[in-house]
């Protein structure tokens, strides 16, 4: 098979049950691809709870959505009936979830991460504003404590929740057959921790032996902490970003080999 990730395996470790677009992509591009999911996402543990604070949120000035699961759950806890002009997506895929619902979104051009939202110049000077982040427990929590730093009255609204995935015997043995070649794509230190204590000491020993492509330093250091050795940084946390740097990875070996069709 040609293409840029011929012959090349990719492992997705994208939550349980999203993976399948990055997994058809892999396939188009010549690769083979590898479910293993780091994370599993579930509704909010009181969801009622979660319902009345989301309905209080579509009052406030500005909503942070930070990302794809947060728009799909928070939509699904109760419908929002009217226009906003001041809704913020963490990244494009974001973006692209709330669009389908029709609902306009400021968005970061270039940077698509906390850091990039808060330069958005609809949050250079919040003071005064009450911001909703739409979310799950846990994260980095930069959004939050910057905003607040800036004078903004910031609530988080928990509409989700991430937790530990559900590995069975079938993940650990395709782990255990991964050549060394692999790649590996992280862009959660969530998912990382989750995979060392999820699958077999055996199995999480060989997937460390691949090539992890990470998505910010931050996860670059996870990974690291976690024992890879060979770690490739992508531009960013966005879909195309982690493919381009497989591919880019990918060529290279191939190049190295002298292989041609890559």
């Amino acid at each position: 098979m040609s293409g840029p990730l011929a012959d090349c395996t990719i492992v997705i470790t994208r939550p349980a049950g999203t993976g399948t677009r990055l997994a058809k992509q892999v396939a188009a591009l010549g690769g083979i691809a590898l479910l293993l999911p780091g994370l599993s996402l579930r509704g909010a543990a009181d969801p009622q709870h979660a319902k009345e604070q989301w309905l209080h949120a579509q009052q406030d000035d500005v909503l942070i959505f930070t990302s794809p699961a947060a728009v799909r759950y928070a939509l699904a806890l109760a419908p929002w009936p009217r226009a906003h002009d001041a809704v913020i997506a963490l990244g494009q895929g974001t973006a692209r979830a709330l669009k389908r619902h029709g609902i306009a979104v400021h968005v970061p051009a270039r940077q698509q991460d906390s850091e990039g939202v808060l330069a958005l110049p609809l949050l250079k000077h919040p003071h005064g504003q009450r911001i909703a982040l739409i979310t799950a427990p846990g994260g980095r929590g930069v959004l939050a404590q910057q905003l607040a730093e800036r004078g903004a009255r910031v609530r988080e609204v928990h509409v989700y929740r991430r937790t530990a995935p559900r590995l069975s015997r079938r993940h650990g043995a395709a782990v255990q057959q991964l050549p060394a070649t692999a790649c590996v794509l992280f862009s959660s230190a969530e998912a990382i921790h989750n995979l060392a204590q999820q699958l077999p000491p055996s199995a999480w020993e060989r997937l460390c032996r691949t090539t992890a492509i990470v998505s910010s330093e931050r996860i670059e250091a996870a990974a690291r902490a976690a024992g890879f050795t060979r770690i490739h940084r992508a531009a960013s946390a966005v879909q195309a970003d982690l493919l381009a740097a497989a591919c880019a990875l990918c060529s290279h070996r191939c190049h190295d080999a002298g292989v041609t069709g890559c």
